[in-house]
């Protein structure tokens, strides 16, 4: 690492631990942190939930955290430059990809990416065409999709397998995402006949009457 940018970061004092937790600007230009389980820095006066301590890490530059790979903040711009839009929503949708099966609010999104609920969910609606909380539940209907027709599994244990703690409140969503209900959906599509092997069926055929002609 250049020595030059690692003697920016700094250690996590009591004082620095307290101007996180009270959101005390007076510190804003003395130095930022980082939380490791987001990848997240920020200014001493930033709005955001309070991390773990354990979590934090102190930067004297947004220089030092971004070596570090460590990203700005939406919120409070401790770059001074703000995330370009199409870039955040993409963090926000790479993370529900990976955590949907888990309970997604949208002031847990909030907190995450740092930036107001409200601001979060219009933002995340104009690049995406859907809420966060809509695509989380179409990310579970198509993993449901999934299971009813690659696995024998019953209906509580794919609810489950997806996110969902009831039942029957994820047959209400399926049937309201997809207008039949999760059991009719595997009936039907596991009642079709495979294309690829009726292409099989018609070439064996072709091949058996060329053969006898």
């Amino acid at each position: 690492m250049n020595d030059s940018i690692q003697k920016k970061e700094l250690q996590l004092t009591d004082e620095r631990w307290q101007a996180i937790i009270h959101n005390d600007a007076a510190f804003d230009h003395q130095f930022l942190y980082g939380v490791r389980t987001t990848g997240i820095f920020c200014r001493p006066s930033c709005k955001s939930r309070p991390p773990k301590k354990e979590n934090v890490r102190i930067f004297g530059s947004a220089t030092q955290a971004i070596y570090e790979t460590f990203r700005p903040c939406k919120r409070c711009k401790p770059n001074g430059a703000q995330i370009p839009t199409e870039e955040w929503v993409d963090q926000i949708t790479q993370y529900i990809d990976k955590h949907y099966v888990n309970t997604i609010t949208l002031e847990a999104l909030s907190d995450q990416f740092h930036g107001s609920p409200y601001h979060l969910q219009r933002t995340f609606k104009r690049i995406k065409g859907v809420t966060p909380v809509e695509y989380v539940q179409r990310k579970r209907i198509n993993a449901a999709k999934a299971y009813l027709l690659e696995t024998n599994k019953s209906l509580d244990q794919i609810a489950l397998a997806i996110g969902f703690s009831s039942t029957s409140y994820f047959v209400t969503l399926f049937k309201k995402m997809t207008k039949q209900t999760p059991t009719h959906f595997r009936r039907f599509y596991m009642s079709m006949p495979n294309i690829e092997d009726d292409k099989e069926d018609s070439l064996k055929l072709q091949y058996t009457r060329n053969k006898g002609s």
